[in-house]
């Protein structure tokens, strides 16, 4: 997956490029990682939206939005086997005109079955974006510091996409959801076209390859990636409704979940700052431990000082571990295959999280749902320690 040029072409003519290794460059690679998965940031107001929007019950509503995730997952898993034969850059531009499209369309459709599987489509294609935005990630010098980049973005934009869809879509319906979708990736259309060459990094020789990759510890990495993402994103789906059934007003949820979001990026900008001065085991071990913690704090939502504690601080920490795992993935190759197949099992994560969630709070369960969030954020944790552990092993002295 390259421009068709070789590690050392001299810049593109025509339009102007950003220095790949920039902070701009971060911030338009954060873009174009985050527009395939953009509605994940928003997920509470998708499937709040759905509900009273559209009409969908909980269930209906939460399948939808998975299926969305699980097609990103396909997508994602196909940019795996892609990568290498594909000019990055009009792969990237093709799908968000895609992307544009099927959003548009859905602003017209509130029947669940069509819902499922057009968003199913667009997922495919997301997916596909943001496996290729990852593997570009990979080709940087710092890919941890532009992983924690993309999640201040998602983060950020996500925050205002909290805070006021959900009190425009009684105002214009269901719509105005996928039309914020529509706008973000014709934001990123444009951006694209500024970016660098981002050509393979050179790869060792088979045999050194062979020496270096060790599957175990990448496989864990897997693990820790889909259980941590599955736990934290199985509870924020419904957030809103838990919210709701422990008495808090939408006022206050949504504001909630819109100034979460945009200290949550702070955790992000402070592994931008750090990266990997001190390994990834000790951060790691210590985020985890934090969203433990701010994970069981939501049994108390009943009082809206915990609410809002308990989601800015998970917020933080979901910002500062993430880029940590999928940094761990990126770690173990050059071209970006293990970059984007970290991200196929982060969407995996994504989806299966919400889609058992609908069937956990379909029967009115957010306790249920909470302990099983609790049970998925420390399996992810014992899953990340060895792989931390044994990249830790390998940096040079300090």
């Amino acid at each position: 997956m390259t421009d068709n040029v070789p590690a050392t072409a001299p810049p593109r003519r025509g339009l102007p490029h950003i220095p790949e290794d920039s902070l701009l460059a971060s911030v338009l690679l954060s873009f174009l990682a985050t527009a395939g998965l953009f509605y994940v940031n928003i997920m509470a107001a998708l499937v709040d939206g759905l509900i009273g929007g559209a009409g969908l019950t909980s269930k209906q509503a939460g399948l939808v939005v998975s299926a969305n995730v699980y097609g990103a997952a396909v997508g994602a898993l196909v940019a795996v086997f892609i990568i290498r034969r594909l000019p990055w850059r009009p792969t990237a531009l093709s799908v968000l005109c895609g992307l544009i499209v099927v959003d548009l369309i859905s602003t017209l459709i509130k029947a669940p079955e069509l819902l499922i599987g057009l968003r199913f489509f667009h997922g495919l294609m997301g997916g596909l974006l943001v496996g290729v935005a990852f593997a570009v990630i990979a080709r940087t010098k710092t890919p941890d510091r532009t992983f924690g980049m993309l999640l201040v973005v998602q983060f950020g934009l996500g925050g205002l996409g909290l805070m006021f869809l959900p009190r425009l879509v009684p105002v214009f319906g269901h719509g105005v959801l996928f039309l914020a979708l529509a706008a973000f990736s014709a934001v990123t259309l444009a951006m694209t076209p500024f970016l660098g060459v981002y050509a393979p990094r050179p790869a060792p020789s088979p045999l050194a390859a062979r020496a270096v990759t060790r599957w175990v510890p990448l496989i864990l990495a897997f693990a820790a990636i889909f259980l941590f993402q599955a736990a934290n994103m199985g509870l924020a789906a419904y957030i809103i409704g838990l919210g709701k059934t422990a008495g808090l007003g939408l006022g206050l949820i949504t504001g909630t979940l819109g100034a979460a979001n945009w200290i949550g990026a702070l955790g992000s900008m402070l592994v931008v700052l750090i990266g990997v001065r001190f390994g990834r085991f000790w951060p790691l071990m210590a985020g985890l431990a934090l969203t433990l913690g701010g994970t069981w704090a939501f049994h108390f939502s009943g009082l809206p000082w915990i609410f809002l504690v308990a989601n800015i601080g998970t917020a933080v920490t979901w910002a500062f571990v993430i880029p940590y795992l999928l940094g761990m993935c990126a770690a173990f190759d050059t071209v970006g295959q293990m970059a984007a197949l970290g991200g196929f099992f982060s969407k995996m994560g994504l989806a299966s999280g919400p889609a058992l969630a609908a069937f956990v709070v379909a029967g009115g369960q957010y306790d249920g749902l909470i302990n099983l969030a609790v049970a998925g954020l420390l399996l992810s944790g014992m899953a990340s320690i060895a792989p931390a552990l044994a990249l830790d092993r390998q940096r040079p002295p300090a």
